[in-house]
């Protein structure tokens, strides 16, 4: 009896998954733990590995396709020796032209079709896998009136109908390409904040000479110790969080009629990814030291690089914090991360001459924005809280004296 592949649990934010590459060929021997496919939510893509060893001899679901939660992905034979797939033989007996590929379903249904040569056709799948468009772009551009007839009726002399290309050129210089679902998502997201909260942004501006002074004093000695850099994000997190203590209904959130109070602070800090802005959650933020909360944050940007966070880590957040100004952003008006009720957006630090005891001085100033749901936080509360983290990062001893 067949072993089958089966898409794994998704929690309730999450109704369904796309399938977006295999890894493995049905024919293929496959190995416990190896992963055979990449799936995406509208969070996080994440890898599916073989349940036990053997032959991938079927592939229910092709790359694109829509899956479920426990929906079955794929079936394995358990075998020691590989031998050709039984799905392969349906389309045809002729096997593939010359050539090293590992080519999914799709691709090699057309390859089959219309006799090509993997080796001629550009690829720009990962790692170099040939991808259904790379196919469907190089018929289009080939485009030959004497093209023949598919190898599957060979009684056909109608020629294939003109393929367009999956880019769908309008004109020249311009080319469509469809959203991923992360991106999908975040635009959904994006809307439904701007359509159901009544969002406002209140500003004020912070000097961070003192932070600056702290983090040249103990930098060197902080990371010798904790191995990790003293960056400014944890220092925005521990005034964020003494903030939220005095002002809890910016950690609270709407649902329906009511408001939810959060007894616990779960900080998501805004990362960017290659497949768009993530926001991974630190977690009982309050429990957490200066070297917990870098080493949290600088492990978040790595795996958001790789693809790798959890769906469980980009949930449960109270309370966001987003850095423009690592991009050189000066100024921005952050937009709610629903059901969340208010953002913090940091900006970029220039050196701005400001009054000190009736003299001029330079010093590194940064724009801070709060953007903030005013159907249940009034502008007098956002204003307080500003200026409470302002007021607390201009004199940092108070993290560590706790007033």
């Amino acid at each position: 009896m067949g072993i089958e592949v089966r898409v794994p649990a998704l929690p309730e934010s999450v109704s369904d998954a796309t399938v977006v590459t295999w890894h493995k060929q049905p024919g293929e021997t496959v190995r416990r733990e190896e992963t055979l496919v990449d799936i995406e939510t509208d969070k996080v893509v994440f890898e599916v590995p073989a349940p036990g060893d053997g032959i991938l001899s079927d592939i229910c679901k092709g790359e694109g396709d829509t899956v479920g939660s426990e929906e079955v992905l794929a079936v394995i034979e358990p075998a020691a020796i590989s031998k050709p797939a039984p799905a392969m033989a349906a389309i045809n007996s002729t096997e593939v032209p010359a050539g090293n590929h590992a080519l999914s379903p799709a691709v090699r249904h057309l390859i089959m079709e219309y006799q090509l040569d993997p080796d001629a056709i550009t690829s720009t799948g990962k790692d170099g896998r040939l991808t259904k468009p790379d196919v469907l772009n190089f018929l289009a551009a080939r485009n030959e009136p004497e093209s023949p007839a598919p190898r599957s009726d060979p009684r056909r002399t109608d020629r294939p109908p003109a393929l367009r290309p999956v880019t769908d050129v309008a004109e020249a210089g311009v080319r469509r390409e469809p959203m991923s679902r992360l991106r999908a998502r975040i635009a959904e997201r994006l809307l439904e904040s701007q359509q159901t909260t009544a969002a406002l942004t209140t500003f004020n501006e912070i000097n961070m000479q003192a932070v600056f002074a702290l983090r040249a004093r103990y930098r060197d000695r902080f990371e010798e110790k904790h191995q990790t850099k003293l960056g400014l994000m944890s220092f925005f997190v521990k005034a964020t969080v003494e903030a939220l203590k005095q002002f809890p209904l910016l950690n609270a959130s709407v649902e329906g009629n009511d408001i939810l109070y959060h007894d616990y602070y779960n900080i998501g800090i805004a990362v960017a990814s290659p497949r768009g802005l993530v926001v991974p959650t630190l977690k009982q933020a309050d429990t957490l030291g200066f070297a917990e909360i870098e080493q949290s944050i600088g492990d978040f940007a790595t795996r958001a690089r790789e693809g790798k966070l959890s769906i469980d880590e980009l949930s449960g957040g109270t309370f966001s914090i987003s850095n423009g100004g690592v991009f050189g952003s000066l100024l921005s008006t952050p937009i709610l991360n629903p059901p969340q009720s208010a953002l913090l957006g940091m900006h970029k630090i220039e050196d701005r001459p400001v009054a000190e005891a009736g003299e001029v001085k330079i010093r590194p100033m940064m724009y801070l924005a709060l953007t903030y749901d005013h159907r249940i936080i009034d502008g007098k509360d956002a204003v307080r809280f500003l200026v409470t983290i302002k007021e607390t990062l201009e004199d940092p001893a108070r993290l560590l004296l706790d007033v």
